[in-house]
């Protein structure tokens, strides 16, 4: 079981601040296409997802207890 957070914009379009689901041995695009697919239009092409507090890659693999954060594009100033 893994720990999912969204952030800002997300947390709208979700209607939650964090989720679990068992995603143990899934990849981080595994993990994308799940959320695509319950929740249309997360995956706009510029959404990040880190895991353990660093940004992962697709191909990255989920184990038991992980975090999973998913972050939108940001901007300062």
């Amino acid at each position: 079981m893994i720990r999912i957070f969204y952030f800002a914009g997300l947390r709208e379009l979700t209607g939650t601040a964090e989720e679990t689901a068992e995603f143990t041995g899934k990849t981080v695009a595994d993990l994308m296409q799940w959320a695509e697919s319950k929740y249309p239009g997360i995956d706009n092409g510029a959404v990040r997802v880190a895991i353990n507090e660093e940004y992962a890659l697709p191909d990255d693999v989920l184990g038991e207890g992980d975090t999973a954060a998913f972050i939108p594009p940001v901007s300062g100033g």
